[in-house]
């Protein structure tokens, strides 16, 4: 059996994705998948799931030799399983810039478009199939798209997102300001994550001057949540690196509601990458970047030193 997967460290796109995915696979297609993740799903992606009433997928640490696989919502290896280039690859569905490095054993259906998520790709791939769609899979797409355009406010949403997200949702009969409210809400609540686990939870590998960054992102509606754990979050900063082979975490908490994000400023080297990419001063250990809302679009494009 097929097994569909997006990148580690799951959110609303990775978790969802998947679950569209392995049912077109195999209710349209005829082809059986089944969806899996490489990590426990964020808070926001657990409340769809339970909205839905989804099962939560099996949750994977490596892929066997052969294995046939679907990779969504990424082409990074080092966002997938160790083993991935060892994987019989069958596709790959995604809305990132192509990084490299992954190896197929045939060609392969690649589909990467411009588009603030991986769900409304899969809605244009699945076309007039998507009506056989049962109620929870077009949930699980409306949930991914709000989330990835943070209810259309991040710069990545395209017109194309909006009306896709409008179309699922009067089909659903749920008002987008209300649903998204909750989904947002769910993301925001943090209380029961470690510093670590927050460090981790939606973070990106990135080298920058010859350094090796984790970039992490938290996007929420209570950022107060949060800045009230600044100085642990810093002190947890030096251990996640280590732990993870890095040299420095970033952290942007995002304020969905502000539109704007807060990075921590733990050191002189986040000092000095917060002046020269984002032309801010830094005069204690945060700054606010206003407008700053997306790490694909805002904030990866723009680190240097």
């Amino acid at each position: 059996m097929i097994k569909v997967f997006g990148h580690k460290s799951p959110d609303t796109d990775s978790t969802g994705s998947p679950i569209i995915w392995a049912w077109y696979l195999t209710e349209v297609k005829g082809t059986p998948a089944k969806p899996v993740l490489l990590g426990e799903p964020n808070t926001e992606a657990a409340f769809v799931l339970k909205r839905w009433d989804l099962a939560k997928p099996e949750i994977i640490a490596d892929v066997g030799a052969g294995e046939e696989v679907v990779i969504v919502d990424t082409n990074n290896p080092a966002e997938l399983p160790a083993s991935i280039n060892d994987a019989n690859i069958l596709g790959i569905v995604d809305h990132h810039m192509l990084v490299g490095g992954i190896k197929t054993k045939t060609p392969i259906d690649i589909t990467i478009r411009p588009l603030a998520c991986t769900a409304t790709i899969m809605h244009d791939l699945i076309g007039a199939d998507l009506a056989k769609a049962p109620k929870a899979i077009k949930g699980a797409m409306l949930s991914c798209i709000l989330s990835d355009t943070l209810e259309f406010r991040s710069p990545t949403t395209t017109s194309h997102d909006k009306a896709v997200a409008e179309k699922l949702a009067a089909d659903l009969g749920i008002s987008i300001p209300d649903y998204a409210a909750e989904l947002f809400a769910a993301k925001s609540d943090v209380s029961r994550f470690s510093d670590a686990e927050l460090l981790r939870m939606d973070s990106k590998e990135y080298e920058l001057g010859g350094k090796q960054l984790r970039v992490s992102v938290l996007e929420t509606t209570a950022p107060k949540v949060l800045l009230d754990r600044k100085a642990s979050l810093m002190k947890s900063m030096d251990g996640v690196a280590k732990e993870d082979g890095a040299d420095q975490v970033l952290l942007f908490i995002i304020d969905i509601l502000k539109e704007e994000a807060t990075l921590l400023v733990p050191n002189d080297f986040v000092k000095t990458v917060a002046e020269a990419s984002f032309g801010a001063k830094v005069s204690g250990d945060t700054v606010v970047l206003p407008g700053i809302m997306s790490r694909k679009k805002q904030i990866l494009p723009m680190l240097k030193v």
